[in-house]
């Protein structure tokens, strides 16, 4: 098969759905079929990634948020008809912004099956970029635009049960599909903690948390700064890692400060995922997450799969990732009731042993390879119902 890949987002540019959309080529080129990803142009961004083909439209920084692109309106249809001209099996998008458009333009032209994987969920994000705005209206536009979009493609594919229940309340009736991303084992084993340890100034013995994240008021990370500042009353000298970049970066730098805990912070910026990201997490006595928008939370399955006992939050896709696994402990956000976990896990090297232990076996349970058979089937389907 031949499968045409449409985002808005794309390495160099570092974040989930970027890390999802590579996770799938990747699969789906060792099981055979032929993969096209266009996505937005970059600086120094890479045209091949291990035999996948890259397509990098003209785009624009986005002035809010500069690290990501949005492709520009009048690229769209001439890319629309050159792409039109070669066969493609299925169309699979993976934003729902201008990616979007040009899907929906390539199924009017070429009568192929459009895709869509609901990748974000979009309502909580709304407070967070328009703050100044009442609840209930953003409410009722995010859930009116998820409605639209979704009626305009053939299938959804939705990454766990928890997303596909909030799309059925927003009243959207176009077929979706359960299918977790999930990671490629292989990629996660190794990594040296000590090393970036010592590359940090952080000694062997000092108490560590780690998180990885894209910088950004919605995964609520400042709440783990404040967890951080309640635990330096019983471990004073634990240090924090924040990894990851995105808009937020300055007021968590400015929020330390106010707390009173810079020092005991260490914000490494983005990691290459076959090196340093692997040695950040092992630097980790716990992993640390509270995001409560993730529709999957990759992090948390990278982090088992390190062997990196966790501490989460269990909301949306994070509930979904954490149900039943036997290497995390889920906490309340609630300062005292989170940090209550860390210190539990932080005082019992024995309990932090058996964490460490159950995560590989629980990591296989998102293994990709074990989860890409699922959506090829729904590809085959859906190209064989359109000749």
């Amino acid at each position: 098969m031949n499968i045409l890949m449409l985002s808005d987002v794309y390495f160099p540019r570092v974040n989930g759905v970027s890390t999802s959309i590579r996770t799938f080529a990747r699969e789906l080129r060792r099981l055979g079929h032929g993969v096209t990803i266009v996505a937005p142009h970059y600086d120094h961004a890479e045209d091949m990634d291990d035999g996948i083909e890259i397509l990098r439209l003209p785009a624009s920084k986005i002035f809010f948020d500069p690290e990501d692109r949005l492709i520009r309106r009048g690229a769209l249809h001439a890319n629309a008809v050159q792409l039109a001209r070669r066969r493609w099996d299925v169309i699979h998008v993976h934003t729902p912004f201008r990616a979007h458009q040009l899907g929906v333009m390539l199924r009017k032209f070429t009568g192929r099956p459009l895709v869509e994987t609901y990748h974000t969920y979009f309502e909580p994000y709304a407070k967070h970029y328009f703050p100044w705005l009442p609840a209930a209206p953003l409410r009722y536009v995010a859930r009116r635009i998820s409605r639209k979009l979704c009626a305009e493609v053939d299938h959804l594919i939705v990454p766990t049960q928890q997303m596909d229940d909030v799309l059925k309340q927003y009243g959207i009736a176009t077929p979706a599909t359960i299918i977790p991303t999930g990671i490629d084992l292989d990629e996660f084993h190794g990594g040296d903690g000590s090393g970036f340890r010592r590359a940090h100034g952080i000694g062997a013995e000092q108490p560590v948390l780690v998180t990885v994240s894209r910088l950004a008021a919605e995964k609520n990370i400042g709440f783990l700064l404040e967890v951080t500042k309640t635990l330096l009353a019983e471990f004073p000298d634990l240090v924090f890692i924040v990894a990851g970049e995105g808009p937020d970066a300055e007021p968590l730098r400015a929020k330390a400060h106010t707390l009173g805990i810079e020092k005991h912070l260490r914000f490494p910026g983005n990691l290459d995922r076959r090196g340093a990201l692997l040695d950040c997490y092992r630097a980790g006595d716990a992993f640390v997450f509270a995001s409560p928008t993730e529709t999957q939370g990759l992090v948390l399955i990278e982090a088992m799969a390190l062997g990196v006992p966790i501490v989460s939050t269990a909301v949306m896709g994070t509930a979904a990732v954490l149900a039943g696994a036997r290497s995390a402990r889920i906490g309340k956000e609630n300062v005292a009731d989170f940090s209550n976990h860390v210190a539990t896990l932080l005082r019992s090297p024995d309990l932090r042993a058996q964490l460490t232990a159950a995560g590989r076996e629980d990591a296989r349970t998102w293994s990709a390879p074990a989860l890409m058979g699922k959506t090829v089937a729904l590809y085959e389907r859906l190209a064989a119902d359109r000749g």
